[in-house]
């Protein structure tokens, strides 16, 4: 079980870090809007505590699961 959890994180690490390198192009059309405004950082960061978020609930979702299975 604990090789599936380290599996998913690796790929949601993976896919997360795909996005900020993307995020580091310098093309003009490339959400100049939002980054004009500085409404990037606010989103990125919405998107951080969502994720953090779903793993924390996984986590003790998980956890729960496992303490009824050795019931």
């Amino acid at each position: 079980m604990k090789k599936n959890i380290k599996y998913w994180i690796s790929v949601v690490a993976l896919f997360l870090l795909n996005g900020v390198v993307r995020a580091q192009t310098n093309l003009p059309d490339d959400g100049s809007f939002m980054k004009s405004n500085g409404k990037i950082f606010v989103v990125m960061a919405v998107v951080i505590v969502i994720v953090l978020g779903l793993f924390i609930y996984l986590f003790a979702l998980d956890r729960q699961i496992r303490r009824i299975e050795k019931k």
